[in-house]
């Protein structure tokens, strides 16, 4: 990760009057979603500003509270003295880290029971994370339904597409790619449980455990980046 990257600026534009955040890396990005900002994206630059529609004092209070929560897990951020200040909130694993520790276990695994243990997490029937992500969609499209803005509906209608046809497909296949693992009791034939342990027949006294060496890194001479294309002027 570029050092860089554990540096943000989190102050008011001078030209828009927007707060804006800029810098920082995706974990940065996520802490500055959950603190209330949302996230710009164009062709050469990505930054983060509050939503529009705020008063001063609420402005105030969610760029204090990112700067707060981005200090808290050393990022260094650059602000006014409006959003300064000492405080540190206490940080907590989001709720997408415990799916993305699914994936985690699947890298580690190596059987076929392993993985279909995992993926009963995403595919269980009463309470997977497929399941509960359905009915976030369907609240959410019950939320839009009566919310009275003339492309309400339509977004309602779109979510309920969604976890209807996309993510019922998505689970389809999931379910029956673990029902197929969770029938084999197969081990993988490129992974091994590490024992630790070193057989009498090893030439390497050094050796601590029994896995073979990892295959040597390619090395590759880096290549410049292409040009961006000249656009004429209007």
């Amino acid at each position: 990760m570029p050092f860089a990257d554990r540096f943000l600026t989190v102050r008011r534009d001078v030209h828009s009057g927007e707060v804006l955040a800029r810098g920082g890396d995706p974990e940065a990005h996520s802490i500055l979603e959950r603190s209330g900002f949302i996230p710009v994206v164009r062709l050469h630059e990505t930054y983060h500003r509050l939503p529009v529609g705020l008063d001063e004092a609420e402005e105030k209070r969610l760029a204090t509270r990112a700067v707060a929560r981005l200090r808290a897990v050393k990022y260094g951020v650059d602000t006014g003295d409006a959003f300064d200040t000492d405080r540190r909130e206490p940080h907590y694993l989001p709720l997408g880290s415990s799916v993305a520790h699914l994936a985690e276990r699947i890298r580690d695994a190596t059987s076929s029971d392993e993985v279909a243990d995992v993926l009963t997490e995403l595919t269980a029937s009463h309470d997977g994370v497929l399941i509960a992500l359905g009915e976030v969609l369907a609240a959410t499209a019950a939320f839009y339904q009566d919310l009275g803005q003339p492309p309400d509906p339509h977004t309602a209608k779109r979510l309920q597409y969604l976890a209807e046809h996309r993510l019922a497909v998505l689970w389809s296949d999931l379910a029956h790619m673990r029902n197929d693992l969770a029938d084999r009791h197969q081990d993988h034939p490129q992974r091994r449980a590490c024992t630790a342990e070193v057989g009498p027949d090893e030439r390497e006294a050094s050796a601590v455990c029994a896995c073979p060496p990892p295959p040597p890194r390619l090395t590759t001479t880096p290549v410049d980046a292409p040009a961006a294309p000249a656009h004429p002027r209007h």
